[in-house]
């Protein structure tokens, strides 16, 4: 009975340990090259008087319980903790016990165990990888010589990352994943595009000398992207590496908008997986909030893309800050995965065998749980942030460290000599070809397992459906009535209900459409020709205002019923978004990147709220065909108007996207009426898409009649960018013209009908960019007798598009003096949130159009 009782008590302590282990061991793990003192210290206190074992209980024979999920036999405890340290405490740290799931758990305790340290690679394996870590830091080396001092940010210290994405693509491409997607910032950057994804040496050495020709302004060298295919022994592969601004983390919302695109577009074809790689700073991914942004919207509906795979280059330094209490708030960079309940794996970057084997899991993983997963590489950065910088300025002891460490091409060369597989004039000789080639200028192919570049590619638009800008009455009847009719048997919320019902009256009545049935047709008529739709955004399918209603629900049951995916002939998606602007619109940009045949919308909840996504409006949207030639057909909707809501719900910054305006880099609107809604969708469509298009959409006229439009200005109308009654031309008594746009134009229309007065012309400009001069010029030229020129607005002098207007308008009116001003005064604030003053503003501002004050 005595035996029983210290037998169970053995097995206790047993499965005490191994539970430990499994918690706790990236904690005790050598996953830091310059910290090889503290983790001995640390490992060495994991022994038989940690776990309170007595000396004498090492050499008996002990029995793991089959509930444990080990398969593994020990002669005794001594080999047990020697067995359980190497899998969980050796140059990988694994941190998976905060998932919840036992079914992932199981399987990642059973991957670890199984295969970890169990063998080491071949032969063969450990060549690829040494060739690897040598084209690396060869490279570096080499541009280091020929270019002393430029900006390159160096990989030098994260070596392990080529032979890493080595296996990467080739691996994935075993498994039929076939497109990589990837992002990255600056860090080994130019290493990458040489060494994995083949780009020719002979032109990145032109634009490090500055000889680069080119059509645009172009951008940085690190900023540059690149599209490969590669052929393995198993498939061909295509590799995307994404251009990226120097804005850190915000490509990695693009570049799953590719991945979700390609899904989309392949979602028919059998065992065919993308994948979305994501190779991140250590400092910016637990500092950049779009990261957490990403992180919480990589599982739901309208954004998942099957898993991504995360990279950390983790320097432990943020530009010149190393003190971990300074970096963040957290132990590890990488806690912030623990959100989406994700294994993350810390390897050691002096060890590219674990960075191979972590490679490895981590898409087995994915492809089997459809989940993130991540790889923290810890090393560390040789130079500066750049190499013009001297970094023990503000780090002296860790450069004091990196001084005297050697690099991971010594230790894993000496590792391979050692173990008797390469001598080193063969590793010479390995060098001494690189050197060759890279003076040559030749394109370099990794010698890595059968990994062999087979062409370069831009990368093509897919097919376009054009679209007619005639219209045929009978099928737009026949969509409309198709797209607003409910299901017999749906219990549809009595509000909505009304609405569809309306939406029929419309048609059977010959009423005017509003907003919402115009816009909806044009989504319906679209997907008839052949084009798809996808819009996201923040409460989209029924409108933050109450008025578009794609999708309704069931009140009894909760189903969801979208009359638009009646259409067959293409596909249609609406995703109600996380509440995130930045990392949505950033997705979505992504998504229009390729996908040239779907009309691709996002929609800020208010105007005002793009604010929060400017980086991608800045970066992406506005200049990505002036820095990389490369073009998108995003919309974005934008809605915009003074209705005394206050400055965070009045004003979505027109003067912003007007200051972005330059070569027809996009097209800026700002459409009064639903059929104006109808055609601009269309005449986007019939340009194929090229540019983003910005469209100020309106707020209380999506249900002001006078906004509504009638069914023949649909089918027979067209989109117009400007708007004026034409009855107009022929009067000779106009003594002033009044420019505005928006909102406005109807309160003024309003007042001009109630004092009857005949003698203003009042002028809706819709389409800000590009801007229509000669439409303008013939009205001018007809009126050049009128002196008084006024431009009107809601939003501060200093806002809106008045200093636009005022621009363009100088050159217009040569001889005919300068347009004025009517509006409200500068302000810091883009409008009062006081309702009394609000009305107070804008009565001021509607009389002074028609008593001539100013």
């Amino acid at each position: 009975m005595i035996f029983q009782k210290k037998n169970y008590f053995i097995k206790e302590k047993i499965l005490k340990i191994l539970s430990f282990f499994r918690f706790k061991g990236h904690k005790y793990s050598d996953i830091n090259p310059l910290n090889k003192k503290k983790y001995k210290k640390k490992i060495n206190k994991l022994n038989y008087i940690f776990f309170n074992f007595n000396k004498n209980y090492l050499n008996k024979k002990i029995n793991i319980n089959k509930n444990l999920n080990i398969k593994q036999k020990f002669l005794n405890f001594d080999i047990f903790l020697k067995w359980i340290k190497k899998k969980y405490c050796s140059t990988i740290g694994f941190e998976f016990c905060h998932i919840n799931s036992k079914k992932e758990k199981k399987w990642i305790q059973s991957y670890i165990e199984k295969n970890w340290k169990k063998s080491s690679f071949k032969k063969k394996k450990k060549l690829d990888i040494l060739n690897a870590i040598i084209y690396s830091q060869t490279f570096e080396k080499y541009i280091n010589t020929k270019y002393p001092g430029y900006k390159r940010f160096s990989l030098e210290g994260n070596d392990s990352l080529i032979p890493g994405l080595y296996e990467l693509i080739t691996y994935s491409i075993k498994k039929n994943i076939l497109d990589l997607y990837i992002g990255m910032a600056h860090r080994g950057r130019l290493n990458v595009l040489i060494n994995v994804l083949g780009k020719s040496t002979t032109q990145l050495f032109k634009e490090f000398s500055g000889k680069c020709n080119t059509l645009h302004n172009g951008d940085v060298k690190y900023h540059l992207g690149y599209y490969s295919k590669v052929k393995t022994k198993y498939n061909t592969g295509r590799i995307n590496l994404e251009y990226n601004p120097s804005h850190l983390e915000i490509i990695n919302p693009v570049v799953m908008g590719l991945t979700r695109s390609r899904i989309d577009f392949l979602k028919f074809k059998k065992n065919h997986s993308v994948l979305s790689i994501m190779i991140h700073g250590d400092a910016s991914f637990s500092g950049q909030g779009v990261i957490q942004e990403i992180l919480n919207m990589s599982q739901t509906k309208g954004y998942n893309v099957g898993g991504s795979l995360h990279i950390i280059i983790n320097n432990q330094i943020g530009f010149t800050t190393s003190d971990i209490n300074s970096m963040r708030s957290s132990y590890y960079c990488t806690d912030i995965a623990k959100l989406i309940e994700s294994p993350i794996f810390h390897v050691n970057s002096d060890d590219p065998e674990a960075f191979v084997f972590s490679i490895k899991m981590s898409i087995d993983y994915r492809k089997k749980f459809k989940k993130d997963v991540f790889i923290d590489l810890i090393g560390y950065r040789k130079n500066g942030h750049n190499e013009s910088e001297e970094p023990s300025v503000t780090q002296p002891l860790m450069y004091k460290k990196i001084k005297n460490h050697r690099s991971i091409q010594e230790i894993y060369s000496k590792k391979l000599i050692n173990e008797k597989i390469i001598k080193i004039k063969q590793i010479n000789k390995i060098e001494s070809n690189y050197i060759n080639t890279l003076d040559k200028g030749l394109v370099i192919n990794p010698n890595y397992s059968s990994l062999k570049f087979q062409s370069f590619l831009k990368k093509k638009k897919s097919s376009f459906n054009k679209v007619k800008l005639k219209f045929s009455k009978n099928k737009l009847i026949k969509i409309f009535k198709l797209i607003n009719t409910l299901p017999k048997n749906f219990n549809a919320h009595p509000l909505v209900k009304k609405i569809y019902l309306n939406r029929l009256e419309m048609i059977k009545k010959n009423k005017k459409l509003d907003w919402g049935a115009a816009e909806n047709l044009a989504y319906g008529y679209l997907l008839k020709n052949g084009v798809s739709c996808r819009i996201s955004g923040e409460d989209v399918s029924r409108g933050t205002f109450f008025h578009r209603h794609i999708s309704i629900y069931d009140q009894i049951n909760g189903k969801k019923y979208t009359p638009l995916k009646n259409i067959k002939n293409s596909k249609f998606y609406i995703w109600d978004s996380v509440l995130s602007e930045e990392a949505v619109l950033a997705f979505e940009y992504g998504y229009s990147l390729r996908n040239k045949n779907t009309l691709n919308i996002w929609e800020a909840q208010f105007g005002d709220f793009s604010n929060v996504a400017q980086v991608v409006i800045d970066q992406f949207i506005s200049s990505s065909m002036e820095k990389w030639n490369q073009t998108s057909g995003i919309v974005i909707y934008l809605p915009h108007g003074y209705e005394g809501q206050g400055p965070e719900h009045s004003s979505a910054r027109i003067e912003r996207y007007l200051q972005l305006c330059s070569n027809d880099n996009m097209r800026v609107c700002i459409p009064t009426n639903s059929s104006q809604i109808f055609h601009l969708l269309f005449s986007h469509v019939h340009k194929k898409m090229n540019t983003p298009l910005i469209i100020f959409s309106p707020k209380s006229l999506l249900r002001n009649p006078l906004s509504s439009s009638s069914f023949s200005e649909i089918y027979n109308g067209k989109f117009q960018k400007l708007i004026y009654d034409k009855s107009f031309i022929k009067n000779k008594n106009i003594s002033k013209i009044i420019f505005c746009s928006g909102k406005i134009y109807y309160e003024l229309l309003e007042k001009y009908k109630l004092i009857k007065i005949k003698n203003i012309l009042i002028i809706k400009i819709e389409q800000f960019y590009p801007f229509p001069k000669i439409k303008i010029k013939k009205i001018i030229k007809k009126y050049f007798y009128v002196k008084n020129i006024f431009w009107c607005q809601e939003e501060p002098s200093n806002q809106g598009a008045w200093n636009y207007i005022k621009n363009i308008f100088e050159k217009i009116l040569s001889n005919q003096g300068n347009i004025k001003y009517i509006g409200r005064n500068s302000s810091s604030s883009s409008a009062t949130g006081n309702i009394y003053i609000h009305k107070k503003e804008q009565l001021l501002i509607i009389d002074s159009v028609f008593k001539n004050r100013i």
